[in-house]
């Protein structure tokens, strides 16, 4: 009795936990002139008072005192703020609901090599968590499979859409790799000795190295016609050999980064790394060779008893002085995610350049996903994929999205959050 009960109530909670209420944007089907705003442009700087026109889903012009074409939406929103839409890389969003319910968590599959999987096609549209997000500017989502040695490709989807294929912005970027660890854990709850550490790690990358191997081996049989069939865990990576797709390496310590990164250079591989809580000290290697980052811990306590306290936080203005390539994430949680651009305006108290990370949370992560010609800034002849603020969206004080259009499609905002906040709101 107690186990169908308990069955009962996980169904309960999953049913509950299927659809939101917002109904995705329709097209654009008017001009939309939004008039007299403060642009954060990102590649053109701040535009006070200005106008931005946009027509079937694209920037049309921008400047002061735009022409109003015929049939045109007009929004005054001088004294507000005009972005380009956030952009969430490294994510779980759509991949689970309630962590406790398990029917409701696609984030893994079985196994440790699994990069035929992709990240998209277990997304929810319906989630309720997307709402949440979309209220705090993100309007697309990098959707990354965990957990495995290798877990699968992720996908930037937009964050209004009815299904995955409406929401696609990008499918397949790239294979995400969880790099084996380098070092000793000595945590309480480590019961393996260090020699059967030193053991497991050296298997795990053996057992990477091999697949990659086996990978190559497919890829130049297909090259040369000798297939005798189809391989879907091969065939997922013939990009990384051909060079149509990206190496995602999900790494903390330096000397995890510093393998991935000679692992990257021997095979020809473009390297992205993921998480990167230690780049900070490799600073100067990455930037020299050109090394894409993805910071994925903006917050956190020191790892070492020697760092300084503010270590998560400084380190993406270290990451810029050293002059790294890198975007902000924040990897850390999948409802955590809405909070992104407080993490870029924390990085902003702790001495990084405001306009970098704005470009570090809208273009960076737009060029690591190969979108930056569709969306990431305010550019004439881009999608308009923009919201707009009652203030600076990196202060959690000051920021409250009033508007937001995906691809021209203006955006439902409420969310789950809200719904809750207006219902007590009324209680006695």
């Amino acid at each position: 009795m107690k186990k169908l009960l308990t069955a009962v109530v996980a169904a309960s909670l999953s049913a509950a936990a299927v659809a939101h209420d917002m109904v995705p944007g329709k097209t654009q089907e008017q001009p939309i002139l939004l008039q007299g705003g403060t642009l954060n442009t990102v590649t053109n700087g701040v535009m006070s008072d200005t106008d931005l026109l946009f027509e079937n889903g694209k920037i049309t012009a921008i400047g002061a005192n735009l022409s109003v074409p015929e049939n045109a939406r007009v929004i005054d929103v001088s004294g507000k703020q005009v972005y380009p839409g956030i952009v969430a890389l490294d994510t779980t969003l759509g991949l689970i609901e309630l962590a406790a319910v398990r029917a409701t968590n696609d984030m893994s599959e079985v196994g440790d090599i699994t990069p035929e999987v992709s990240g998209h096609t277990a997304y929810n549209p319906d989630s309720e968590v997307i709402p949440t997000v979309r209220y705090n500017g993100i309007t697309h989502a990098e959707i990354v499979p965990q957990s495995n040695l290798i877990a699968g490709r992720s996908s930037l989807l937009q964050t209004d859409g009815w299904t995955h294929e409406d929401a696609a912005e990008a499918l397949n970027v790239g294979v995400h790799v969880n790099w084996p660890r380098a070092g000793l854990n000595t945590s309480w709850w480590e019961r393996r000795s260090p020699e059967e550490q030193r053991k497991a790690n050296a298997a795990d990358l053996k057992k990477l190295e091999a697949a990659f191997v086996d990978a190559k081996a497919y890829y130049d049989a297909k090259q040369a016609n000798k297939l005798n069939g189809t391989d879907v865990r091969w065939e997922a990576m013939t990009g990384l050999f051909d060079g149509t797709s990206k190496l995602f390496v999900h790494a903390h310590d330096k000397r995890q980064m510093e393998q991935a990164m000679e692992f990257a250079s021997e095979w020809g591989f473009e390297l992205v790394l993921v998480g990167a809580r230690d780049a900070w000290r490799i600073a100067d290697k990455l930037a020299a060779q050109d090394i894409t980052v993805v910071y994925g811990e903006p917050y956190g306590l020191p790892t070492r008893h020697d760092e300084a306290y503010d270590q998560a936080y400084a380190a993406p203005a270290a990451l810029a002085a050293a002059g790294v390539d890198f975007a902000i994430a924040y990897s850390t949680g999948f409802w955590d995610i809405r909070n992104l651009a407080f993490a870029a305006g924390n990085a902003v108290a702790f001495g990084l350049d405001k306009q970098q990370a704005l470009a570090a949370i809208t273009l960076k992560p737009a060029e690591v996903m190969g979108v930056a010609d569709k969306i990431g800034s305010l550019e004439v002849g881009k999608h308009a994929s923009l919201f707009v603020s009652d203030g600076d969206v990196m202060d959690q004080l000051g920021q409250k999205v009033r508007l937001m259009f995906i691809d021209g499609a203006e955006v439902d905002l409420n969310n789950r959050h809200n719904q809750l906040y207006q219902k007590y709101r009324q209680k006695p």
